[in-house]
C-alpha cells in the first residue's frame, strides 16, 4: 500500500501539470508525443521496480520531482495562449496605457477610443476607404436633416446668415443593446437586478455573477439621454463646455440637475434635444454651427440606456466597479467579457449586433457577417521591446514601430521610400504609411511677460526661435524621419491647408530649386538682435536670455538626449533653456494657471475641419482666462474675427481666402513654433486582411479579418523548439534508469543473501 501511495503521488503531479500548463499551446506534436511516450515509460518502469520500504527519502523526493518537471514539458515553450485557441479567429492586440473609462458621455482620449468605440455606435461614421475623409450614416438611417433660421425664425440655406440651426436625426428600427443584467426582468414585469437593498447587493461581486440577462430596443429617447448626461455633474464629460456653448438649454439643464439631483434624467424638461417619434429625435442649436454634424460620429452622441444609470446606482456596486466606466453597455458589434485594464481586455462578438453593410471598396465575404472576427483579446505591454518580439513570433498581429526596432523593421527602396526590411517581407509582413490628422509644437504662452504679447520685439523673439529650432533634426533623431514639417496649424488632408510654395512659412523658410530651405541661422541672429537680445544678451539687463521650455515626463523616450537637443537648439543664439520637466496633472496645471513660458503640446484632430485647428488659437477660446484650448492664451482681435466668419462657412474658395489670410496672420505672429505633423507606420501579419488606415476611425476592427490557420502554421514556424531540453531529458532519463535498475539489483541481492 505504501508503495502505491507514493509512486501516484508523482503521477498525480504530473497529470496536474498537464492541466495546468494547457494554457500554452503545442510548437510541436512531435515533441509532445515524444515527452508522452517518455513519461509513460518512466512511470511503467517505475511500477516494474517496485522500490521496497527500505528506500530513502532522497530517493522518494528525487522521483517525484523527475515526474513532476516531465508533466510541466507538455507546455510548449513560449505560445502564451490557450490551446484551443489555436485556430480561432481572434485578433490578438497590445495597448500600452489602460483605458481610464469606457462611458462614451465621458472617454476622449485615443487610448479608450479604440475600445469604446467597439461597443458604442453613433448617429454617423467616417467612410472606411474614402479621403479626403466623409461621413455617412451608421445607426442613422441617413444624414440629418439640417435647417438653419435667422433671427426672425425664417429659414435660410447660408449658415452665415443663421442664427440658429435644427438637426433632425431619424435612426434605424431593429437595434438592440447587448445582452445586460439592467435589463433583465421577472416574469411580473419588474426589474430583476434593481433597486437592491444593501444586502442583496452584496451577492453581485461582479457583473458575471448575475444569472439572467435581457436586452431591448434602441429608441430615438436614448440619444436624447445621452445628449442630457453631457450636462450631469456626476458624468463630468469632458465636452460639457463646448456642447453648452451650442447645444439649447444644456446649461440650464445641468443648474436643474444639480439642484435636485435625481438619478433618472428622464425627468428632466431639455429643450436642446427632443423625441419626435420612436425613432426620431431633434437637436437644437443656438447658433448655426456647420461643424456639429463631426460630433454625431463621436461617442458622446451614442444611445445609453437610462435602464443602466438605475442598475449601477445599486448600493456598492461602484466600489466594486460595477459601473458604466468599466461595464458599458452598447449596440455596437463588440461586448466585453472580461476587463482588466492592468492586466487584459477581451471582446466577444455581440449576439445582439443589428449587422452593417460592407463598405465600399471592400469584397463581401459569402456567409459572413460584419464583425468577421468572433473575438478581440488586448494585452497591457507598458515597454516596446516585448511587445515587438511578440509581434515577430506571430503572438500579435499587428504593431507599432518603435524608435529602437525601427532599423530592424523598416528599409528604404531606390528612390529613398520606406518599406518593410527584407526579414520581415520573408514573413508577409506588410507597411501602412498615414499622416495623421494631428499636430506637435512648442508654444509660447502669450501672457509672459519676456516671449508673449504682441510687441514687435515680443514677435521677433519667437519669429528667431523660429528659425533656430530644426524640426526637421527633430524629426530624423527622435522619430526616425516618421514626420512633416509643419508650416501652420492646419496638417496634410484638412481644407484650407496648401502644399508646396503656398504652403510655406515664409518667416521661417524660402522657396529654393522647387524645395523648401530653412532660413540660415543669420536671419535669426538678425531677428533676435532687432528684438534687444543681441547675441543672446538681453540690453536692458546685460545678461544672457533664459528661457524655460516645460515638458511632459516621459518613459518611452530618452529624455536625457531630448533634453540636450533642445538645449542645443537655443545655444544656436547663445540663449540658455532651463528644462521644467513634470508630470501630465502638473503640466496641466501650469497650463491653466499661465505659469508656463515655452511649452511642448499638440493637438489630434476631432473632426477634419479647419475650425478643429484653428480655434486652438482663438482668442475667447484661451485656457487661462477661458478654460479653452487655447494654451498659448493668444490673442489676436483680426484672426478672431476671421475665424468667427470662416468658422460659418461651408468648404469653398471664400472659405479657403480667409483661411489664408489667418495662416499668414499667425506665421507673422509666430504664436507657436510650428513643429510636425506625425506619420503613422503600421505593420500587419500576412493572415490580416483588409486593414486600412483611417487616422479618425477608432473601430475598423469590425471590418478587418483574420486567416487563423495560416497564424497558427507561422507560430510553429517562427518559435521552433530548441532540441537541447530534449536531448538533456533524453539523457537525464538515461541515468537514471540506469541508476534505477542498479539499486534494484543490489537490493535483490541483499534480499537473496538475507534468504
Amino acid at each position: 500500500m505504501r508503495i502505491q501511495g507514493w509512486i501516484r503521488g508523482p503521477v498525480g503531479l504530473w497529470f496536474i501539470g498537464c492541466k495546468m500548463n494547457k494554457t500554452g499551446q503545442n510548437d510541436s506534436k512531435f515533441f509532445s508525443n515524444i515527452l508522452d511516450i517518455i513519461f509513460k515509460f518512466t512511470v511503467i518502469l517505475l511500477r516494474f521496480l517496485h522500490f521496497s520500504l527500505r528506500q530513502t527519502k532522497r530517493q522518494q523526493a528525487l522521483i517525484l520531482i523527475t515526474a513532476s518537471l516531465l508533466g510541466c514539458y507538455h507546455k510548449p515553450h513560449n505560445d502564451p495562449y490557450h490551446t484551443e485557441d489555436a485556430t480561432a479567429n481572434i485578433y490578438y492586440g497590445a495597448y500600452s496605457s489602460a483605458p481610464k473609462t469606457l462611458d462614451p458621455a465621458k472617454a476622449y482620449t485615443t487610448d479608450e477610443a479604440q475600445f469604446v468605440s467597439l461597443v458604442y455606435e453613433t448617429p454617423l461614421q467616417y467612410q472606411y476607404l474614402t479621403r479626403p475623409w466623409a461621413l455617412e450614416p451608421l445607426l442613422a438611417t441617413r444624414m440629418p436633416e439640417v435647417v438653419y433660421k435667422d433671427a426672425q425664425g425664417n429659414v435660410t440655406s447660408d449658415p452665415r446668415l443663421a442664427k440658429c440651426s435644427e438637426y433632425t436625426i431619424h435612426i434605424q428600427p431593429g437595434v438592440y443593446y447587448q445582452p445586460h443584467p439592467a435589463f433583465a426582468r421577472s416574469q411580473q414585469g419588474g426589474y430583476l437586478y434593481w433597486p437592491l437593498s444593501a444586502d442583496a447587493a452584496q451577492a453581485y461581486q461582479q457583473i458575471s455573477d448575475f444569472k439572467y440577462t435581457a436586452t431591448r430596443e434602441v429608441t430615438a429617447e436614448d440619444f436624447v439621454y445621452e445628449i442630457k448626461r453631457l450636462a450631469s455633474p456626476a458624468v463630468q464629460s469632458p465636452i460639457y463646455g463646448l456642447m453648452s456653448e451650442h447645444i439649447q438649454g444644456l446649461s440650464t439643464l445641468r443648474e436643474e440637475i444639480e439642484q435636485s439631483r435625481s438619478v433618472d434624467l428622464r425627468a428632466y424638461p431639455f429643450a436642446g434635444a427632443t423625441v419626435i417619434d420612436k425613432y426620431t429625435y431633434r437637436i437644437d442649436l443656438k447658433d448655426p454651427y456647420p461643424q456639429f454634424i463631426y460630433w454625431l460620429a463621436m461617442s458622446f452622441f451614442a444611445p445609453y440606456p437610462w435602464e443602466a444609470d438605475q442598475f449601477y446606482q445599486n448600493p456598492g456596486f461602484a466600489d466594486r466597479n460595477l459601473s458604466i466606466d468599466w461595464v458599458p453597455i452598447g449596440t455596437g458589434p463588440y461586448e466585453f467579457v472580461r476587463n482588466n485594464p492592468n492586466q487584459s481586455l477581451q471582446l466577444i462578438r455581440n449576439t445582439n449586433f443589428h449587422g452593417e453593410k460592407v463598405p465600399a471598396g471592400l469584397a463581401a465575404r459569402p456567409g459572413k457577417h460584419i464583425p468577421y472576427i468572433d473575438r478581440i483579446e488586448f494585452y497591457l505591454e507598458k515597454e516596446a521591446i516585448p511587445t515587438w518580439n511578440k509581434f515577430l513570433q506571430g503572438y500579435y498581429d499587428q504593431s507599432g514601430i518603435a524608435s529602437d526596432t525601427f532599423d530592424q523593421a523598416i528599409s528604404y527602396n531606390a528612390q529613398r521610400q520606406p518599406i518593410v526590411s527584407p526579414k520581415l517581407q520573408k514573413k508577409g509582413i506588410t507597411l501602412q504609411i498615414s499622416t495623421s490628422p494631428t499636430i506637435f509644437y512648442l508654444g509660447f504662452n502669450q501672457l509672459d511677460p519676456v516671449v508673449g504679447g504682441s510687441s514687435a520685439a515680443a514677435q521677433k523673439l519667437r519669429q528667431a526661435l523660429s528659425i533656430a529650432v530644426d524640426m526637421n533634426e527633430y524629426i530624423k533623431l527622435f522619430l526616425n524621419g516618421r514626420g512633416e514639417v509643419a508650416q501652420s496649424p492646419l496638417p496634410p488632408g484638412i481644407f484650407g491647408a496648401r502644399t508646396g510654395q503656398a504652403g510655406i512659412d515664409p518667416v521661417i523658410f524660402q522657396w529654393q530649386n522647387n524645395q523648401i530651405k530653412r532660413r540660415p541661422l543669420s536671419d535669426a541672429q538678425k531677428l533676435l538682435s532687432e528684438a534687444g537680445y543681441p547675441n543672446g544678451i538681453d540690453v536692458k539687463t546685460g545678461r544672457p536670455l533664459a528661457l524655460t521650455l516645460s515638458i511632459m515626463s516621459e518613459s518611452n523616450i530618452d529624455e536625457g538626449t531630448l533634453y540636450a537637443w533642445f538645449r542645443q537648439q537655443f545655444a544656436k543664439l547663445n540663449i540658455e533653456l532651463n528644462i521644467d520637466s513634470t508630470t501630465y496633472s502638473r503640466f496641466q496645471d501650469k497650463l491653466q494657471n499661465g505659469s508656463t513660458q515655452l511649452f511642448f503640446s499638440g493637438w489630434i484632430a476631432d473632426y477634419p475641419d479647419p475650425e478643429n485647428f484653428l480655434f486652438l488659437l482663438y482668442g475667447p477660446n484661451a485656457k487661462v482666462e477661458h478654460n479653452g484650448e487655447n494654451v498659448a492664451n493668444y490673442n489676436n482681435a483680426q484672426f478672431d474675427a476671421w475665424y468667427q466668419a470662416m468658422a460659418r462657412m461651408p468648404n469653398g474658395p471664400e472659405r479657403q481666402a480667409l483661411i489664408d489670410k489667418m495662416v499668414q496672420q499667425v506665421q507673422e505672429d509666430a504664436p507657436w513654433i510650428w513643429g510636425f505633423y506625425p506619420v503613422s507606420y503600421q505593420l500587419s501579419h500576412a493572415w490580416v486582411l483588409d486593414s486600412y488606415a483611417n487616422p479618425l476611425m477608432s473601430n475598423t476592427l469590425k471590418y478587418m479579418r483574420i486567416l487563423p490557420e495560416i497564424r497558427y502554421q507561422a507560430r510553429v514556424a517562427w518559435n521552433p523548439i530548441s532540441k537541447w531540453p530534449i536531448i538533456l531529458i533524453v539523457l537525464g532519463l538515461f541515468i537514471f534508469i540506469v541508476v534505477a535498475v542498479f539499486a534494484y539489483r543490489k537490493i535483490n541481492q541483499r534480499r537473496v543473501s538475507i534468504l
